[in-house]
């Protein structure tokens, strides 16, 4: 591994990647290659993760197109110097901020959205003229040894490798002198990614997750609510680092929302959604036994069948929730939906903010000031009003953490940041030199100075 950070060490170093049209060439490659193995990619998702076709394209293999798109008719502009207001004092010249890469990267992706989230950092990073190593997880093993061959279809090693494996892999790569780490993941592993990081001074950006809450106030359209958390609780059977994690909901609408969101599961999943084939699975044995002990039969009021051969869960809604039970104590990262209630909204912010803060948020209401405070008192990664999970499927938009759910930001724009060191650089201009900067310093220097830096 070191050898390849060597050699492409040395690749960066030549200069090749400074140019936007190299660039924007691979990008291209990059796509054209996405295009061409999209069967197989939607193949291995289904065999990693139980996902669908259309679930799969549209979580996964679609955004990242989209995400080369976004890229292609922005990044000459992305890439331009910007001219930014000179002071008085540093009159004449120009200042200007100029972007360029941060060097050779690390990006270290996750098992639950095992295609785009390996990808889509990728093409941020590319765009921003970085070499890549990419480390996949070993988890979601069909996924990420086709993601390594459609890599090696379109880079040489020197520009951007692929290394698959477990956690010795991990641990080599995190011992290398990286310029920038980029990881998605759990708290955990986030934790040994940033001490490790740290040893060396390495800038690192850290997605991580946290149990996301859905307030459900007494003003929401309560059937379409229902219709939209069901969606977005359930997708990819749970296993989304930004799914409702649980309901917060007003004491008064409680009943009817719970019985709307029984109905949107029969609707949605059908009667028996163990044998629902655009249903997925759990990822492995060691997850779904964790998520076994999550659920509490008392409290289930619909789902909690399981199928231990197909690692299958039903959609599974638990009622009579406090933040004692053990499905409060940690990230459900599954298809259990526990259900708590409150009386007062200030209450129920107030409870929020004693947690962790999570990496989203969602508020359904019709009531603006309802929207306004929990908006502005909960601290968060990013969410939706009236909606859940759909906000990060835009270039357009900044997606990460806050403090536990993570630090740092990606997607479009401010992926293309995240990777880039803003320079900042003022051209002096030669033709005038004032002198009041220079000793020996009198009265009047002094005079001029406070003025120009007031």
């Amino acid at each position: 591994m070191k050898n390849i950070l060597d050699k492409q060490r040395k690749f960066f170093n030549s200069g090749k990647t400074l140019d936007i049209k190299y660039r924007i060439y691979y990008l291209k490659k990059l796509q054209e290659a996405i295009l061409k193995k999209e069967k197989d990619i939607l193949n291995a998702l289904n065999k990693d993760l139980g996902k669908s076709e259309t679930e799969a394209y549209m979580c996964e293999v679609g955004l990242s197109l989209s995400e080369i798109s976004y890229f292609l008719k922005n990044l000459k502009t992305l890439s331009k110097e910007k001219t930014v207001p000179t002071s008085l004092a540093n009159f004449p010249a120009r200042s200007f901020i100029k972007f360029v890469p941060r060097g050779n990267t690390l990006i270290i992706s996750p098992w639950n959205y095992p295609f785009l989230l390996s990808i889509e950092p990728l093409i941020d990073a590319i765009a921003a003229g970085n070499t890549v190593i990419l480390k996949p997880s070993a988890y979601s093993p069909s996924t990420s040894n086709l993601v390594k061959e459609l890599i090696e279809s379109v880079f040489d090693e020197e520009y951007v490798k692929v290394v698959t494996g477990g956690r010795e892999e991990n641990k080599s790569l995190l011992s290398l002198d990286f310029d920038f780490i980029f990881f998605t993941g759990s708290q955990n592993v986030g934790k040994e990614v940033l001490r490790q990081s740290a040893e060396k001074l390495i800038p690192s950006v850290l997605e991580l997750g946290g149990k996301s809450p859905c307030i459900v106030d007494k003003t929401a359209d309560i059937k379409l609510s229902a219709k939209r958390i069901v969606f977005g609780k359930f997708l990819n059977c749970g296993q989304t680092c930004v799914a409702p994690d649980y309901i917060y909901c007003d004491k008064e609408i409680k009943n009817e929302l719970i019985s709307e969101i029984k109905s949107e599961i029969k609707k949605q999943y059908g009667l028996d959604p163990l044998k629902n084939n655009n249903y997925g699975k759990i990822i492995n044995e060691k997850h779904f036994n964790r998520l076994l002990n999550l659920i509490d039969k008392d409290k289930v009021i619909t789902g909690g069948r399981i199928n231990r051969e197909q690692l299958r869960i039903e959609p599974t809604v638990m009622n009579n929730i406090s933040w004692e039970d053990n499905v409060m104590k940690e990230e459900i990262f599954g298809p259990i939906l526990p259900i708590l209630e409150y009386e007062n909204l200030n209450y129920a912010i107030e409870e929020i903010n004693k947690n962790a803060h999570p990496l989203a948020l969602y508020i359904f209401s019709k009531d603006k000031n309802n929207i306004k405070k929990v908006t502005e008192f909960c601290r968060y990664g990013g969410g939706c009003i009236n909606d859940v999970v759909v906000h990060l499927a835009t270039s357009d938009m900044p997606f990460g953490g806050f403090r536990q759910s993570g630090m740092g930001s990606y997607h479009g724009k401010f992926g293309f940041e995240t990777f880039s060191h803003q320079k900042s650089m003022l051209d002096r201009k030669l033709w005038i030199d004032l002198p009041i900067r220079y000793q020996p310093y009198n009265n009047i220097c002094t005079k001029l100075i406070r003025m120009f830096l007031k």
